[in-house]
This record gives C-alpha cells, structure tokens and sequence, in this order.
C-alpha cells in the first residue's frame, strides 16, 4: 500500500494543499464540544450562506469528532474548518447534486470505521492568522483513513474563491453547482500512470 504521507516527500515542492507548511504558532486540532458555540456563531458571521445552529454542530460532532478543526493562537480560537467524510454514496450524491448539503443525510457520511471516498469542505472560517494553519489541516487529512480521498468544496465568495485557486482546486463538471475539486497529489500520480500504461497499451495493439 503507499504511503501517502512518504510521497508528500518526495514530490516536488508545490503550492498546492498538501504542500503547504506547517505553522509553529497556529494550533490545529479536532474541536472541544465547549466550543461549537463559538464555532457556529463564527461560522453564520464569517461565511456567506451558512446558517448552523449549535445544535446542529453537536449532531455531526458527535457522529464524527474529527470531522471539525479549529485555528488558535496561544489559546485563543481564530477559525474552525468543518468536514464531511463521505462514503460512496454520499460521493455520488455530492457529484450528481442529490445531497442536501446544509443537513446532509448521516447515511451518506462515513462512519469512523468506513472507508472515505470523498472529502467535502463544508464551512471554513477564520481570522487573523488562522488561515497559516491550512498546512497542518493537510497534515491532518493525511492520515491513513482520509489520505485516499479527493476534497471538494462550493466557494461562496470571492475571497473563498481565490483560496481554493491558490491551494489547487479546480472547477469540475457536475450536476452539483460550481463544484470545485483538489486531487491529492497521490491520486494524481497514479491517475497520470494509469494514462501512460493505457497510451502504451493501446500502441502496442497498433504493432
């Protein structure tokens, strides 16, 4: 099996997600229940469209802990970024725009024993500095269980916009609106092999 987080290694510096460095001074890590508050009032305050209640953070925190980090600086909570782990289904559903992505259905997420096809960026916000701690979320979403999985996102402003341009996600077709998507590096590598075997084979059929 690869070792996604050997390969981040050795592939060439990019400035895309999982090339960014790590911040020394911006703690990131899964949220504490005591603060869904804090992180849903950001939320509604910070980023267009979004209306979550605390309840509804509970819900999902609770199906998932790891599935929210926050941004802090010597204790203090800048931001928070929120997940959602989905299964196959809950893949397809996102590409063919059959999910409700403000309550999505908790059949269509992984379980934390499940494997995670696809990862969507449900709702970043922050300020300050929090935004330096973009390449320890990277660090995070490479372990084992979320490596394999692409990440999708629906930028809801400009400034949201020209973040997903600047970390390497690209606009996607879909039924889903404006649905961006950035392919690990990994992924990328085993989808350029797959096309050089192909080419080949498809050549030596010519002979």
């Amino acid at each position: 099996m690869r070792d996604p987080v050997m390969e981040r290694a050795s592939l060439a510096a990019r400035h895309d997600f999982d090339m960014l460095p790590r911040s020394a001074d911006i703690d990131v890590q899964p949220a504490r229940y005591s603060e869904l508050s804090a992180i849903a009032e950001m939320g509604n305050r910070m980023v267009p469209g979004v209306q979550i209640t605390e309840r509804d953070l509970e819900r999902y925190f609770a199906f998932d802990p790891g599935s929210i980090l926050t941004f802090s600086r010597k204790q203090k909570l800048l931001g928070a970024v929120a997940f959602l782990y989905l299964n196959d289904r809950g893949h397809d559903a996102l590409i063919l725009n059959k999910m409700n992505l403000t309550h999505p259905d908790f059949g269509l997420l992984a379980g934390r024993s499940e494997e995670v096809s696809a990862i969507y960026v449900w709702a970043i916000a922050g300020q300050g500095r929090a935004m330096a701690g973009l390449g320890n979320v990277s660090t995070h979403l490479s372990e084992p269980r979320l490596a394999p999985a692409d990440l999708y996102a629906q930028p809801s402003s400009a400034d949201g916009r020209n973040l997903m341009i600047a970390i390497g996600f690209e606009p996607i077709p879909s039924f889903q609106r404006e649905l961006w998507r950035y392919r690990r590096p990994w992924n990328r590598l085993a989808s350029n092999a797959r096309a050089v075997t192909s080419a080949r084979s498809f050549a030596g059929a010519r002979y």
